[in-house]
Protein backbone atom coordinates (compact mmCIF):
# COMPACT_ATOMS: atom_id res chain seq x y z
CA UNK A 1 0.00 0.00 0.00
CA UNK A 2 1.41 3.28 -1.03
CA UNK A 3 1.87 5.76 2.06
CA UNK A 4 -0.76 8.16 3.22
CA UNK A 5 -0.56 11.79 1.84
CA UNK A 6 2.05 13.77 4.09
CA UNK A 7 1.99 17.77 4.99
CA UNK A 8 5.24 19.52 4.41
CA UNK A 9 5.94 22.86 6.33
CA UNK A 10 8.24 25.79 6.14
CA UNK A 11 9.22 25.51 9.55
CA UNK A 12 12.48 27.38 9.63
CA UNK A 13 15.03 27.87 7.18
CA UNK A 14 13.05 30.81 5.93
CA UNK A 15 13.06 33.58 8.96
CA UNK A 16 12.25 36.60 6.25
CA UNK A 17 8.83 35.24 6.51
CA UNK A 18 6.23 34.65 8.93
CA UNK A 19 1.87 33.74 8.64
CA UNK A 20 1.24 35.72 11.49
CA UNK A 21 -2.40 34.66 11.23
CA UNK A 22 -5.46 33.98 9.41
CA UNK A 23 -9.05 33.43 9.39
CA UNK A 24 -12.08 34.90 7.32
CA UNK A 25 -10.81 34.18 4.22
CA UNK A 26 -7.48 36.32 5.03
CA UNK A 27 -4.54 36.09 5.91
CA UNK A 28 -2.04 38.40 8.06
CA UNK A 29 1.67 38.00 7.03
CA UNK A 30 5.01 39.14 7.34
CA UNK A 31 7.27 39.33 4.32
CA UNK A 32 10.81 41.06 5.61
CA UNK A 33 9.90 44.31 7.59
CA UNK A 34 6.38 44.74 5.74
CA UNK A 35 3.37 43.10 7.59
CA UNK A 36 0.29 42.44 5.13
CA UNK A 37 -3.00 41.25 4.90
CA UNK A 38 -4.09 39.01 1.47
CA UNK A 39 -7.45 37.23 0.65
CA UNK A 40 -7.02 33.17 1.32
CA UNK A 41 -9.87 31.19 0.14
CA UNK A 42 -9.02 28.29 2.42
CA UNK A 43 -8.82 29.80 5.46
CA UNK A 44 -12.40 29.09 6.44
CA UNK A 45 -11.89 29.85 10.32
CA UNK A 46 -12.12 32.38 12.99
CA UNK A 47 -9.12 34.56 13.78
CA UNK A 48 -7.12 33.50 16.32
CA UNK A 49 -5.66 37.40 17.16
CA UNK A 50 -8.17 40.29 17.64
CA UNK A 51 -8.74 42.99 15.41
CA UNK A 52 -6.66 45.13 16.90
CA UNK A 53 -3.37 43.04 15.27
CA UNK A 54 -4.36 42.95 12.06
CA UNK A 55 -5.15 46.47 11.83
CA UNK A 56 -1.05 47.17 12.06
CA UNK A 57 -0.73 45.72 8.69
CA UNK A 58 0.87 48.23 6.22
CA UNK A 59 -0.61 46.68 3.37
CA UNK A 60 -3.82 45.18 2.47
CA UNK A 61 -5.21 44.03 -0.53
CA UNK A 62 -8.73 43.79 -1.57
CA UNK A 63 -10.27 41.54 -4.46
CA UNK A 64 -11.82 44.52 -6.01
CA UNK A 65 -10.26 47.61 -5.31
CA UNK A 66 -6.65 46.43 -5.21
CA UNK A 67 -3.84 47.15 -2.61
CA UNK A 68 -4.24 50.03 0.17
CA UNK A 69 -0.81 50.88 1.37
CA UNK A 70 0.15 52.47 4.50
CA UNK A 71 2.43 55.63 4.29
CA UNK A 72 5.96 55.36 3.90
CA UNK A 73 4.95 50.94 2.52
CA UNK A 74 7.60 50.04 0.37
CA UNK A 75 6.50 49.00 -2.76
CA UNK A 76 10.06 46.66 -3.03
CA UNK A 77 12.23 44.89 -0.62
CA UNK A 78 14.08 42.67 0.18
CA UNK A 79 14.27 38.88 1.38
CA UNK A 80 16.59 36.83 2.16
CA UNK A 81 16.71 33.01 1.63
CA UNK A 82 19.80 31.55 3.21
CA UNK A 83 22.59 32.38 0.61
CA UNK A 84 19.55 34.00 -1.76
CA UNK A 85 18.07 37.34 -2.20
CA UNK A 86 14.66 37.67 -3.71
CA UNK A 87 13.02 40.82 -4.34
CA UNK A 88 9.13 41.20 -3.05
CA UNK A 89 7.35 43.55 -4.94
CA UNK A 90 3.84 45.16 -4.15
CA UNK A 91 2.23 45.28 -8.02
CA UNK A 92 -0.92 46.96 -9.04
CA UNK A 93 -2.15 43.93 -11.24
CA UNK A 94 -1.37 40.90 -8.30
CA UNK A 95 -1.89 39.71 -4.73
CA UNK A 96 1.14 37.97 -4.77
CA UNK A 97 4.46 39.34 -3.75
CA UNK A 98 7.09 37.10 -6.02
CA UNK A 99 7.51 34.66 -3.25
CA UNK A 100 5.69 31.14 -2.19
CA UNK A 101 7.21 30.42 1.10
CA UNK A 102 5.12 27.36 1.18
CA UNK A 103 7.49 26.30 -1.53
CA UNK A 104 10.58 26.36 0.55
CA UNK A 105 10.49 22.21 1.58
CA UNK A 106 10.58 22.08 -2.31
CA UNK A 107 13.56 23.71 -2.56
CA UNK A 108 15.66 21.63 0.09
CA UNK A 109 14.80 18.62 -2.20
CA UNK A 110 16.04 20.33 -5.33
CA UNK A 111 19.06 20.76 -3.58
CA UNK A 112 19.55 17.36 -1.78
CA UNK A 113 18.96 15.81 -5.75
CA UNK A 114 21.93 18.18 -7.28
CA UNK A 115 24.65 16.74 -8.51
CA UNK A 116 27.32 18.44 -11.07
CA UNK A 117 25.84 18.99 -14.73
CA UNK A 118 22.65 17.97 -13.60
CA UNK A 119 19.83 19.49 -16.27
CA UNK A 120 16.60 21.24 -14.31
CA UNK A 121 13.12 22.27 -16.14
CA UNK A 122 11.53 24.50 -14.43
CA UNK A 123 7.94 24.72 -16.21
CA UNK A 124 6.02 28.11 -14.48
CA UNK A 125 8.74 29.06 -13.17
CA UNK A 126 7.13 32.27 -12.44
CA UNK A 127 10.02 34.65 -10.40
CA UNK A 128 12.80 32.10 -10.31
CA UNK A 129 13.03 31.01 -6.44
CA UNK A 130 13.20 27.21 -7.45
CA UNK A 131 15.41 27.83 -10.55
CA UNK A 132 17.95 29.66 -8.27
CA UNK A 133 18.15 27.29 -5.46
CA UNK A 134 18.67 24.57 -8.41
CA UNK A 135 21.79 27.14 -9.61
CA UNK A 136 23.34 27.73 -6.59
CA UNK A 137 23.20 23.55 -5.73
CA UNK A 138 24.72 22.54 -8.90
CA UNK A 139 21.89 21.90 -11.49
CA UNK A 140 21.69 23.54 -15.03
CA UNK A 141 18.39 24.97 -15.04
CA UNK A 142 16.59 26.06 -17.69
CA UNK A 143 13.63 28.30 -16.43
CA UNK A 144 10.04 28.68 -18.97
CA UNK A 145 7.50 31.36 -18.26
CA UNK A 146 5.26 32.31 -20.99
CA UNK A 147 5.38 35.80 -19.05
CA UNK A 148 7.86 38.37 -20.14
CA UNK A 149 7.38 40.94 -16.40
CA UNK A 150 7.69 37.34 -14.31
CA UNK A 151 10.72 36.35 -15.87
CA UNK A 152 12.52 39.65 -15.73
CA UNK A 153 11.72 39.76 -12.02
CA UNK A 154 13.38 36.14 -11.65
CA UNK A 155 16.60 37.68 -13.89
CA UNK A 156 16.37 40.26 -11.46
CA UNK A 157 16.36 37.54 -8.73
CA UNK A 158 19.25 36.28 -9.94
CA UNK A 159 21.10 39.24 -10.22
CA UNK A 160 20.30 40.26 -6.29
CA UNK A 161 21.39 36.85 -5.16
CA UNK A 162 25.14 37.41 -7.05
CA UNK A 163 24.15 34.40 -9.61
CA UNK A 164 24.69 36.06 -12.93
CA UNK A 165 27.54 33.25 -12.90
CA UNK A 166 25.04 30.48 -13.13
CA UNK A 167 24.53 28.92 -16.71
CA UNK A 168 20.43 29.30 -16.43
CA UNK A 169 18.33 29.77 -19.34
CA UNK A 170 15.53 31.68 -19.57
CA UNK A 171 12.62 30.93 -21.54
CA UNK A 172 9.89 33.34 -22.27
CA UNK A 173 7.31 30.33 -24.15
CA UNK A 174 4.64 28.47 -23.57
CA UNK A 175 5.30 24.94 -21.15
CA UNK A 176 3.72 22.63 -23.76
CA UNK A 177 5.14 23.94 -26.98
CA UNK A 178 8.58 24.27 -25.25
CA UNK A 179 8.99 20.82 -23.94
CA UNK A 180 7.71 19.61 -27.13
CA UNK A 181 10.44 21.37 -29.19
CA UNK A 182 12.81 20.76 -26.83
CA UNK A 183 11.75 16.50 -27.35
CA UNK A 184 12.34 17.31 -30.95
CA UNK A 185 15.88 18.60 -30.36
CA UNK A 186 16.69 15.58 -28.47
CA UNK A 187 17.28 17.56 -25.14
CA UNK A 188 16.86 16.06 -22.43
CA UNK A 189 16.49 16.88 -18.63
CA UNK A 190 17.65 15.17 -15.12
CA UNK A 191 14.97 17.18 -13.16
CA UNK A 192 11.64 18.69 -13.92
CA UNK A 193 9.70 20.94 -11.98
CA UNK A 194 5.87 21.37 -12.79
CA UNK A 195 3.94 24.49 -10.77
CA UNK A 196 1.13 25.15 -13.52
CA UNK A 197 -1.70 27.69 -13.00
CA UNK A 198 -5.08 26.60 -12.73
CA UNK A 199 -6.10 28.84 -15.88
CA UNK A 200 -4.07 30.93 -17.92
CA UNK A 201 -3.27 32.57 -21.16
CA UNK A 202 -0.01 31.69 -23.02
CA UNK A 203 2.26 34.50 -24.89
CA UNK A 204 -0.21 33.39 -28.31
CA UNK A 205 -2.98 33.73 -26.58
CA UNK A 206 -3.68 29.79 -25.79
CA UNK A 207 -6.05 28.53 -23.17
CA UNK A 208 -4.13 26.86 -20.41
CA UNK A 209 -6.81 24.49 -18.05
CA UNK A 210 -4.64 22.64 -15.79
CA UNK A 211 -7.41 19.49 -15.36
CA UNK A 212 -7.77 19.73 -19.19
CA UNK A 213 -3.66 19.78 -20.06
CA UNK A 214 -1.77 18.47 -17.04
CA UNK A 215 -2.04 15.02 -18.49
CA UNK A 216 -0.78 15.49 -21.70
CA UNK A 217 2.28 17.69 -20.61
CA UNK A 218 3.02 14.98 -18.01
CA UNK A 219 3.26 12.84 -20.62
CA UNK A 220 5.37 15.29 -22.84
CA UNK A 221 7.96 15.07 -19.48
CA UNK A 222 8.56 11.68 -20.22
CA UNK A 223 9.83 11.72 -23.13
CA UNK A 224 12.04 14.83 -22.13
CA UNK A 225 13.46 12.87 -19.42
CA UNK A 226 17.08 11.72 -19.75
CA UNK A 227 17.90 7.99 -19.45
CA UNK A 228 18.71 8.04 -15.66
CA UNK A 229 16.29 11.23 -13.97
CA UNK A 230 16.47 12.47 -10.38
CA UNK A 231 13.50 14.31 -9.47
CA UNK A 232 9.98 15.44 -10.77
CA UNK A 233 8.14 17.27 -8.11
CA UNK A 234 4.81 18.88 -9.35
CA UNK A 235 2.84 20.97 -7.38
CA UNK A 236 -0.68 22.77 -7.89
CA UNK A 237 -2.97 25.19 -6.16
CA UNK A 238 -5.87 23.85 -8.12
CA UNK A 239 -8.99 23.10 -5.17
CA UNK A 240 -10.47 20.68 -7.45
CA UNK A 241 -7.54 18.33 -7.57
CA UNK A 242 -6.12 15.65 -4.50
CA UNK A 243 -2.73 14.79 -3.42
CA UNK A 244 -4.06 10.94 -4.55
CA UNK A 245 -5.10 12.51 -7.70
CA UNK A 246 -1.65 13.73 -8.51
CA UNK A 247 0.04 10.30 -7.33
CA UNK A 248 -1.79 8.38 -9.46
CA UNK A 249 -0.50 10.46 -12.18
CA UNK A 250 3.26 10.64 -11.25
CA UNK A 251 2.87 6.59 -10.21
CA UNK A 252 2.16 5.76 -13.80
CA UNK A 253 4.62 8.28 -15.41
CA UNK A 254 7.93 7.74 -13.49
CA UNK A 255 6.95 3.20 -13.23
CA UNK A 256 9.74 3.01 -15.57
CA UNK A 257 12.09 4.76 -13.78
CA UNK A 258 11.56 3.04 -10.11
CA UNK A 259 12.10 5.62 -7.35
CA UNK A 260 9.80 6.56 -4.49
CA UNK A 261 7.04 8.93 -4.91
CA UNK A 262 6.13 11.23 -2.16
CA UNK A 263 2.85 13.37 -2.14
CA UNK A 264 1.26 15.57 0.26
CA UNK A 265 -0.09 19.28 0.81
CA UNK A 266 2.25 22.15 1.65
CA UNK A 267 1.13 24.49 4.55
CA UNK A 268 2.45 27.20 6.83
CA UNK A 269 2.65 27.05 10.33
CA UNK A 270 0.82 30.38 12.09
CA UNK A 271 3.15 32.23 14.55
CA UNK A 272 0.22 32.94 17.22
CA UNK A 273 -0.89 29.39 17.23
CA UNK A 274 1.74 26.73 16.26
CA UNK A 275 -0.69 24.07 15.84
CA UNK A 276 -2.73 25.56 13.37
CA UNK A 277 -1.69 24.89 9.67
CA UNK A 278 -2.95 26.84 6.90
CA UNK A 279 -3.20 24.15 3.30
CA UNK A 280 -2.14 25.92 0.58
CA UNK A 281 -1.32 23.33 -2.02
CA UNK A 282 -0.72 19.80 -3.25
CA UNK A 283 2.17 17.80 -4.53
CA UNK A 284 4.05 14.89 -5.83
CA UNK A 285 7.57 14.30 -5.62
CA UNK A 286 9.22 11.47 -6.98
CA UNK A 287 12.99 11.05 -6.37
CA UNK A 288 15.23 8.48 -8.00
CA UNK A 289 16.84 5.27 -6.01
CA UNK A 290 20.41 5.52 -5.80
CA UNK A 291 22.99 3.59 -4.00
CA UNK A 292 23.42 6.16 -1.38
CA UNK A 293 19.93 6.76 -1.27
CA UNK A 294 18.38 10.88 -0.97
CA UNK A 295 16.29 11.67 1.97
CA UNK A 296 12.81 12.04 1.83
CA UNK A 297 12.17 15.58 3.40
Amino acid sequence: MPEAPSIRTALGGFPDYELIDSGRRCKLERFGGVTVIRGEPKAWWEPNLPAAEWDKAQAVHDEDDGWDLRPGCPREWKLRYGDLTFLARISDTSKHLGVFPEQSPHWEAIRQTAAPGARLLNLFGYTGAATLVGAAAGWQPTHVDASKPATAWARENQAASRLDDKPIRWIVEDAVKYVRREIKRGSRYDGILLDPPAFGRGPDGNVWKVERQLPELLELCREAFSEQPRLLLLTTYNVEASALMLRNLVADLMKPYGGQIDVGELALPHSSAPDRLLPLSIYARWTAQTPTGLPRG
